[in-house]
């Protein structure tokens, strides 16, 4: 947290230092990004990320889609654009912030993202894989969480409706939002998801999109047996 000088902020344990959260899913022979985190840049740089073969977005707020304009070295690499989906509310959004993207005036001297934005209504594939969009509530505003095979992502998420709980069953991994301690109007607090996890009793469950309320070992040492804090650069392998 910009000039904060609190324990977890002042941190030794790398655990502690925690980018804009994004995932990264290798799905063979592609290889999906959900979100364009502010941070992507560094995020592709560390982890040595060499393509992305489409993007799933959650919702347009700015720390999940401020990475967008780093995808153009995909698209040089690559030489082609890279498929975007998402809701009908965020597409519209993302071709107003980045205008620039689809405006055929645009010099192209420094380069420009080659994106083809496709509006989601329920399940899709990708290539062989299907793609469940799961809704959720960021506080007022419905976004989507994604499923894919075993496991569901489910950032930014305050409230889950009682329709989307259905197809959260049989999870092998739980990536769930839980923001701190005390209560948030926009996100889940640790007690609401433990909450969500016992509900939904995945083999595995990991909280993300964590605040600096929460250090990274005290608080997995107080987590029930399966579930933990997510961090920068976790892999973990899920049935497809």
């Amino acid at each position: 947290m910009i000039g904060c000088e609190c324990a977890v902020c002042r941190s030794d344990d790398p655990r502690d230092r925690r980018s804009r959260p994004s995932v990264l899913l290798g799905l063979p022979p592609l290889s999906v990004l959900i979100d364009t985190s502010t941070d992507l840049r560094e995020q592709a740089l560390r982890c040595r990320i060499p393509r992305v073969d489409a993007i799933l977005f959650t919702h347009s707020h700015a720390d999940h889609v401020m990475g967008l304009d780093d995808v153009r070295r995909f698209n040089e690499l690559q030489k082609e654009a890279i498929p975007c989906f998402a809701s009908d509310d965020t597409v519209r959004e993302l071709r107003r912030t980045f205008s620039y993207m689809f405006d055929a005036n645009t010099a192209k001297g420094g380069g420009v993202p080659r994106i083809d934005l496709h509006t989601l209504a329920g399940a899709f594939c990708l290539g062989p894989y299907e793609v469940t969009s799961v809704p959720i509530w960021h506080g007022k505003r419905r976004i989507y969480g994604y499923r894919i095979g075993g496991l569901a992502y489910l950032t930014d998420c305050s409230a889950i409706p009682e329709e989307s709980w259905s197809l959260l069953e049989g999870l092998d991994c739980l990536v769930l939002d839980a923001l701190r301690d005390r209560p948030h109007p926009t996100h889940f607090s640790l007690d609401q998801a433990l909450a969500a996890v016992d509900r939904l009793c995945p083999t595995r469950a990991l909280f993300t999109h964590i605040a600096h309320d929460l250090p990274h070992a005290a608080t997995c040492a107080r987590l029930p047996a399966g579930v933990e804090l997510a961090y920068d650069g976790l892999t973990l392998q899920f049935a497809l």
